[in-house]
C-alpha cells in the first residue's frame, strides 16, 4: 500500500494519502484511500482513480477516496491506519 500511496500522493492536488484494505462482498477486501487534498479545489474522487489507471494495477485503484483534513499519525510520524480503520468501523470514512 505503500506504492499506491506515493503514487496517489504525486497527483498535484493531494496532499497526503493513506489507504486502508476495507471489507468487500466480492473480493472480501479492497483499498480505501483517505486523502489530504492540496489547495482549495480537491480532484474529484474519479480524477484520482483516472490518474491511477496507467500507473497502478487495475485492481489497487480503491473503488473509495475518501477526503479528510488531516491523516491521524503515530507519535514517529508515520500515518496511524489503526485510527484510519476504527475511524471506518465507526462509519466516519464514508
Amino acid at each position: 500500500t505503500v506504492e499506491l500511496e506515493n503514487t496517489i500522493m504525486a497527483h498535484p492536488g493531494i496532499l497526503e494519502a493513506a489507504v486502508i484494505a476495507v471489507p468487500d462482498q466480492q473480493w472480501s477486501e479492497r483499498p480505501l484511500a483517505a486523502v489530504v487534498p492540496a489547495g482549495d479545489q480537491p480532484p474529484s474522487a474519479e480524477e484520482i482513480r483516472e490518474f491511477l489507471a496507467d500507473k497502478v494495477a487495475k485492481f489497487w485503484i480503491p473503488d473509495q477516496v475518501v477526503f479528510i483534513d488531516e491523516i491521524p499519525k503515530t507519535s514517529v510520524g508515520k500515518f496511524d491506519k489503526k485510527v484510519l480503520r476504527a475511524r471506518y468501523a465507526e462509519g466516519e470514512l464514508k
